[in-house]
């Protein structure tokens, strides 16, 4: 659903509204793992959910404007989201299995723009 124009996709919609709650998410989850008792224990966790945030961030802005580049970056964004998801899994705390949730589907949506 364009916005402001027609770029042609509005197939990319569905898949734009999942990296966009995948972003929220692991924007949460960061600021949750950051205070933690013990913050040490959650550096891998938050270090991919870094990479994961920025993804969905790129893939996001690739499908807004129609790129013809989207689909290798929605790849991409599939491949982090799915290694975020099983880094969140490692944990014990509620907010990262919630997130890994969420960045399991958003990976197997990225996966739907691929083809």
């Amino acid at each position: 659903m364009a916005i402001v124009g027609n770029l042609g996709n509005d197939n990319m919609q569905k898949c734009i509204d999942e990296c966009v709650k995948c972003l929220r998410a692991c924007e949460e989850c960061l600021t949750l793992c950051m205070n933690e008792e013990d913050v040490k224990k959650m550096v891998s966790c938050m270090k991919i959910l870094r990479d994961c945030i920025d993804i969905c961030e790129t893939a996001i802005g690739f499908m807004a404007r129609g790129s013809d580049h989207a689909a290798h970056i929605c790849k991409e964004c599939a491949e982090i989201c799915d290694a975020c998801a099983v880094e969140c899994e490692k944990m014990t705390t509620d907010h990262c299995k919630k997130c890994a949730e969420i960045c399991r589907s958003c990976a197997d949506e990225c996966r739907q723009m691929l083809g």
